[in-house]
């Protein structure tokens, strides 16, 4: 019988101890078993990990991190992605969850189709963990050149066959690495695919970057110049195709409200 492959899920946390149980939950209640949870706490101070010790001592599937001083989701990620031993990668962040399908539903559409990216629709939720009955629908297919429009992977369902593609790592800039990360990962794999049901939960946070536009298009310039290399010209033109893609989206939102 063939041994079922091992997944490496990375779960970057800062000052998490209000929801990193309930997301470690949810990855415990996965109906695939077989893999290992890596928390890299990133210099906490409110106590994110003794709760995780907690866990761990009933848990062996579970291996904490410590960092010395905060250096930011990416590096944290960074981090556990090197101390990983699954031949699939995926992540979660401290305060989002997944639903008990998610790992089981990817590895079984992307060993039988040999899919080596694959991504999912999610939900939203509250701060306090209440439903924003919303959902953000996945695009079936996904190429590199569409991913350069507009980060179409939420990093909460996103897994990619390392055993193939070998490790990718987040670019080392302070926000946007997860979009960093997907570009290089769809780009070496040719595309990615999705999954339409919703396979994770995405916790909406107060003063989150995605509530600051300029902040957000300064991170986006950034992704173009310091991840894909592209001179001050190149980079500009595909803002502007970022822009468009972003109308593009709200129209389309808009029309599904009106139905």
């Amino acid at each position: 019988m063939k041994q079922q492959p091992l997944v490496s899920v990375i779960m970057p946390a800062y000052n998490s101890a209000a929801f990193i149980a309930e997301s470690i939950s949810s990855v415990q209640q996965q109906t695939y078993p077989h893999w290992e949870l890596l928390v890299i706490d990133d210099a906490s101070i409110d106590g994110t990990s003794k709760v995780v010790e907690a866990i761990m001592a009933e848990d062996k599937r579970i291996r904490l991190h410590g960092l010395p001083a905060n250096q930011g989701a990416g590096f944290a990620r960074n981090i556990g992605i090197k101390a990983a031993t699954g031949e699939f990668i995926s992540f979660l962040d401290a305060d989002d969850l997944w639903k008990p399908n998610k790992l089981e539903e990817q590895l079984q559409l992307m060993q039988g189709e040999q899919v080596d990216v694959c991504y999912s629709s999610y939900e939203l939720m509250n701060e306090e963990g209440k439903s924003l009955n919303k959902q953000i629908r996945a695009l079936e297919t996904l190429s590199f050149t569409k991913l350069r429009k507009a980060n179409y992977i939420g990093n909460l369902t996103g897994i990619y066959n390392a055993s193939k593609l070998g490790k990718i790592y987040c670019p080392l800039i302070r926000k946007r690495q997860d979009w960093g990360l997907w570009l290089l990962a769809v780009e070496k794999a040719g595309g990615a695919r999705a999954i339409q049901e919703p396979l994770a939960i995405y916790r909406e946070r107060r003063n989150s970057i995605s509530g600051n536009k300029v902040e957000m298009l300064k991170y986006n310039y950034q992704v173009y110049r310091k991840v894909l290399g592209y001179n001050s010209l190149k980079s500009l033109f595909w803002m502007l195709l970022f822009l468009w893609e972003q109308l593009g989206v709200k129209r389309r939102q808009k029309l599904s409200l009106n139905k």
